[in-house]
């Protein structure tokens, strides 16, 4: 029996010739097609009709040819860019129509939307969400301080990342109760900065493919990957994602994306000693946050501003105020 990666390239390279002479026939009218390069050199031409971040399914005429994503090199869209399309809404946008791709498609394509957030008490992560520079990062990575710094890196012509200082940030808003806060960068060109979609709708589920990109114990850029292991685990009254996917020191205020690319949480801790235990602030409370920000807004003057509530005063007296005794002292 053939082995079936084989007998499948057989197919590829029969179907293929097909397609090319039924694309001969029909002139120089014929449709763009979707361009398949795999990693061993062959360049297949047809239509997708599904993908996945794990495989690819194209249409040659004859036959629908099914891909491991980890054997395609390269997918070119006869339609050029995604046909996906994105709403605005306050300071950050969601998309409709985004294809699923795989971590490391993604990487290529929103991976210059997360930034590192650099203060003199240690570091963190961010994501872009607006072209201004509107930023998310968690609270505890800029709390206290008002010297930020960000690293951030820019697509090059070539294909490339040119990696980039800003000293000028600004911090807008700040929540410590759900460890949220909103920062803004200047372009060092002055043009719109790639900023990465927040999902519209969270609907996640436990097994579903999660990756996060970060900068941990200062690794810069660096991508884990994992699934979602419990779509809502409480601690202290506040709902988090938890994932196995890999969460260290240093990517504190980073996205965590699906396989759309979506932002659907904001990774911020994860348990010392524990394995593959994750979590993230879900994409809900980020826009909820963002939305609100006037009533979190960062005061340089007044350091208790963006409700930072304090612990309450421990109760020194038990038991019933004696105005609410009866006759019998109770």
């Amino acid at each position: 029996m053939l082995n079936r990666s084989i007998w499948t390239l057989f197919v590829a390279l029969g179907a293929l010739t097909l397609a090319s002479s039924a694309l001969a026939d029909e002139g120089p009218t014929a449709p763009a097609a979707d361009i398949v390069l795999l990693k061993s050199g062959r360049k297949l031409e047809g239509t997708i009709v599904k993908r996945t971040d794990r495989r690819l399914w194209l249409d040659v005429g004859p036959d629908v040819i099914v891909f491991e994503m980890a054997d395609v090199g390269e997918v070119q869209n006869a339609a050029g860019e995604s046909q996906a399309k994105r709403t605005d809404d306050s300071l950050f946008s969601t998309a409709t129509n985004l294809p699923e791709m795989s971590p490391r498609e993604h990487a290529k394509v929103i991976g210059p939307a997360v930034i590192k957030v650099s203060t003199p008490a240690g570091l963190g992560s961010g994501v872009i969400i607006h072209p201004e520079g509107y930023a998310i990062t968690n609270a505890h990575v800029v709390q206290g301080e008002t010297n930020l710094r960000s690293t951030i890196w820019l697509p090059q012509s070539d294909g490339t990342l040119k990696r980039m200082e800003i000293d000028d940030i600004e911090l807008i808003a700040i929540n410590s109760q759900i460890d949220l806060a909103l920062i803004r960068l200047k372009h060092p060109d002055g043009k719109p900065f790639l900023c990465a979609p927040v999902v519209l709708q969270d609907g996640l589920e436990i097994g579903q493919p999660v990756f996060a990109i970060g900068n941990p114990l200062g690794l810069e850029r660096t991508m884990t990957q994992g699934v979602v292991s419990t779509t809502s685990r409480n601690f202290d009254g506040l709902t988090y994602i938890q994932t196995d996917t890999a969460i260290n020191p240093g990517n504190s205020g980073g996205p965590l994306f699906n396989t759309r690319g979506e932002v659907v949480g904001i990774t911020n801790m994860g348990i010392r000693g524990g394995e593959s235990l994750g979590f993230a602030i879900p994409a809900r409370y980020v826009k909820d946050f963002v939305r609100n920000r006037e009533a979190f807004a960062f005061d340089r003057n007044n350091p208790n501003s963006g409700n930072n509530y304090l612990e309450p005063p421990p109760r020194k007296n038990f038991g019933a105020p004696d105005q609410l005794k009866d006759a019998s002292g109770k």
